[in-house]
């Protein structure tokens, strides 16, 4: 039997197509397809694993019941039937004795596409009128800083970085996510063209940069308005581009001023040789192109800080050529909305940011929580405050449904557990954010065991509560029908996905900015102070407060991804256990060497695995990977832990990079400075 199509729509920009292999009802292998002219047939090793993924002993194959206590493991398997009517006899009651605001639904779908995630599910939850769901763990500041500028202008393609004579890697490590975009900058760098990249590590990209800033995290900002400020009275500032095409360049550059690249490689603790270095070829460089990444975003000054390295290209006039601009999401270039297959209306409900779930299950800021439905995410490893969320959890008097395909660290403190298909066994609509490119996908697997697609068990949950309504889609086929017909551009998509198994939004593969796309604000011109972003953020748009350095927790606290998970997906692959990544210079001024079992910890927790000294991390950094399980650490706790729940300046996004922390030897119960 040929190998299957399909495509892969986990967290990842590059939407790769892929060919599996099916023997005796098994997916025995995962390889890349060349449909996707930007994955061109190769993928990552992370999706390689899939079948171990699919049919491994952490799949979870029918429903089951708590009978024991919270935590130990202690069920047994039950029915669809009785499993069902078990969770909406509890949804019944739930609303009829504390009302629906006591239902919060805790999902994220960043590794979902239109179909499974705000379709059904939501219908079930707006007619519950339970809690609403602020999904603002990841892109919620950038998203908001590249609406208010650009009005989310479609970026510079992967293929057009070969033009480019710079090339910006800005808090991106396409390394670990986004590895298509890789070949075509070393393929830019063998045709001369320059790489810097601004992150605290010294990844593989780093080290093959002609220029390295290791910026300490959370100031991103001060650098790049001090970028800008030199592109205003350096003679950088492109006057007839910004005329034609740019409001509030006055304002910019007023808030600009006071960062001098002096104060700013201060405050980031970088080279001011390197800072200039930097500012002079970002000037004099054309075609120029900064890959912005999420990582900027992760702190209190996130927002502000992707806007100010926005707006660099736009002061610059950076746009207008091939391989000039920037890129960083590219979901504003499809018009498609998975709540055209809602069928229902947001209630006026009760909005609980995400972040703060934690908070939400154990305060009585409103009716308390008494049902907690998990689906599309595995929050208690990967939301801030682990602690609150663990301790929400654990209630006596929260009753949590989790939906899952695997048996979850959140899934082991459920009270009913629902087995969940993966992509690979239902109907999916996805499109990449880096990659120009939609899949409609269809199953290539029966599902395995007892598992059921999110739109089947949401729709039969409507169904049982009487909530059910004529036009409701009950199938994932119907649910991608009603998301591509709702579209001006549907009929164009539809012909392009049957014709040629790909579609491409209306700017093309590889849009030039400013020449084959435009910024989707009201005026089509890039708005560098919008005031809706500047009344948001508590200390206007582009406002910096420097943070104490003597604090009692010292080090900074990075997660980033890495090339083993996609967030914690499929990280249960991996059984080693995880290790503490810290500068040799921290390490000796505290008597830890390398190997040394360790003790992290703030005022949320602590947490002790072994130490491992890493030379291209810089100073006053550590490093714990993002998407550990409990398995990868002592069992208690992962990065999560020491990660404040407060928000960032704008779009309520997360401040995992404002984790801080002291580490000592775990035998040490002393304090280092």
């Amino acid at each position: 039997m040929p190998p299957l199509e399909t495509a892969c729509p986990l967290d990842c920009p590059d939407a790769c197509s892929l060919e599996v292999t099916v023997e005796d009802g098994r997916a025995t292998r995962v390889t890349g397809s060349p449909r996707n002219p930007t994955t061109a047939g190769y993928i990552c090793a992370k999706v390689r694993r899939l079948p171990e993924h699919v049919h491994g002993p952490d799949r979870v194959l029918q429903p089951w019941l708590r009978t024991g206590p919270r935590g130990a493991g202690i069920g047994r398997a039950a029915s669809w039937d009785e499993a069902l009517t078990r969770v909406a006899e509890r949804l019944r009651t739930t609303v009829e004795h504390w009302g629906g605001e006591a239902i919060l639904p805790i999902s994220y779908g960043g590794s979902n596409g239109f179909v499974t995630q705000g379709t059904a599910d939501a219908r079930l939850f707006d007619r519950l009128g339970a809690c609403r769901l602020d999904r603002t763990l990841c892109a919620a500041p950038s998203s908001a800083a590249s609406a208010g500028l650009y009005g989310n202008m479609p970026g510079v393609d992967y293929s057009d970085y070969e033009h480019a004579s710079l090339i910006v890697l800005w808090g991106a490590n396409p390394t670990a996510s986004g590895i298509h975009l890789v070949p075509h900058i070393q393929r830019a760098q063998a045709r001369g063209a320059k790489l810097v990249v601004l992150d605290p590590r010294r990844h593989r990209l780093a080290r093959r940069a002609d220029l390295h800033l290791p910026v300490r995290p959370g100031t991103d900002l001060p650098v790049a308005l001090a970028l800008l400020r030199f592109l205003f009275e350096d003679g950088g500032a492109d006057a007839s581009f910004m005329a034609a095409h740019v409001d509030g360049a006055d304002q910019l550059r007023t808030r600009a001023h006071p960062w001098t690249l002096p104060r700013a490689a201060e405050a980031a603790d970088v080279s001011l040789e390197a800072l200039t270095k930097f500012a002079h070829l970002y000037r004099d460089a054309s075609p120029a192109v900064i890959r912005c990444g999420w990582g900027l975003e992760r702190n209190r000054h996130g927002g502000s800080a992707v806007a100010a390295v926005l707006a660099l290209p736009a002061v610059a006039g950076k746009f207008g050529i091939r391989g000039g601009g920037y890129t960083m999401s590219n979901t504003g270039a499809w018009d498609l909305d998975g709540r055209a297959a809602a069928n229902s209306t947001p209630p006026p409900t009760r909005q609980i940011n995400l972040n703060q779930v934690g908070r939400a299950l154990v305060t009585a800021d409103g009716p308390a929580i008494r049902f907690a439905f998990v689906y599309n995410a595995n929050p208690l490893v990967t939301l801030p405050r682990q602690d609150l969320v663990r301790r929400g959890l654990e209630r006596d008097d929260l009753f949590t449904v989790v939906f899952d395909s695997i048996w979850t660290d959140t899934a082991r403190l459920a009270d009913v557990v629902l087995p969940a298909t993966t992509f690979l066994e239902h109907h999916e609509l996805s499109r990449g954010y880096g990659a120009l490119a939609l899949f409609r996908s269809r199953p290539v697997l029966d599902p395995v065991g007892e598992s059921r697609d999110n739109v089947a068990v949401f729709s039969d949950l409507c169904a049982r509560l009487g909530l059910e309504e004529p036009n409701d889609a009950t199938s994932g086929e119907t649910v991608a029908e009603q998301i591509l017909s709702s579209s001006p551009e549907g009929p164009r998509l539809v012909r392009q996905l049957q014709q040629e198994g790909i579609a491409h939004p209306a700017c093309g593969t590889a849009p030039i900015q400013f020449v084959d796309t435009w910024p989707g604000t009201p005026n089509q011109r890039v708005d560098l102070v919008p005031q809706a972003l500047d009344q948001e953020a508590p200390s206007g748009l582009y406002g910096y407060e420097a943070e104490s350095l003597d604090a009692p927790f010292p080090l900074a606290l990075i997660s980033p991804a890495t090339d083993k998970s996609i967030s914690s997906t499929l990280a249960q692959l991996d059984s080693a256990e995880a290790s503490l990544q810290l500068h040799p210079e921290d390490a000796s001024t505290r008597g830890i060497t390398d190997g040394t079992r360790v003790r992290i910890f703030n005022d949320f927790g602590e947490l002790r695995i072994p130490a491992r000294l890493n030379p291209n991390l810089r100073r006053g950094v550590v490093f714990l990977p993002k998407g550990l399980w409990l398995k990868h650490t002592d069992g208690r706790a992962t990065a999560n832990l020491f990660c404040p729940d407060s928000l960032t300046d704008l779009g309520g996004g997360a401040c995992f990079n404002d984790a801080r922390v002291q580490v000592e030897s775990a035998g040490n119960r002393g304090t280092h400075n």
